[in-house]
């Protein structure tokens, strides 16, 4: 879990009075982020445009490798033929 300074934890209504100031600080890097809170409870965090984009492509990078690893553990895996899954099931062509 991330941690949050008290001064990176805003709440709505105070966002709401100084969205603003909150998007300056981001913008000029005065805060790497800031935590929104409603009700006492984190909701959402805002961060500038470049950390974004690069955590979105962190991400998309991590799931490509995730899905490239499955393919190569499949290939390893033993698998057989709709053909002979149908046969061993005594199914044939005609039934589908």
């Amino acid at each position: 879990m991330i941690a949050y300074t008290r001064d990176e934890i805003i709440s709505v209504s105070d966002i709401a009075r100084g969205f603003s100031s909150v998007l300056g600080n981001i913008i000029d890097n005065t805060k790497e982020k800031i935590a929104i809170s409603k009700n006492n409870k984190l909701e959402a965090v805002i961060v500038n445009i470049d950390e974004y984009e690069k955590l979105r492509e962190a991400y998309d990078t991590l799931e490509h490798m995730n899905i490239y690893n499955k393919v190569q553990e499949r290939k390893k895996s033993n698998t057989i033929s709709i053909e002979d899954s149908m046969k061993k099931h005594g199914i044939s062509l005609d039934d589908l």
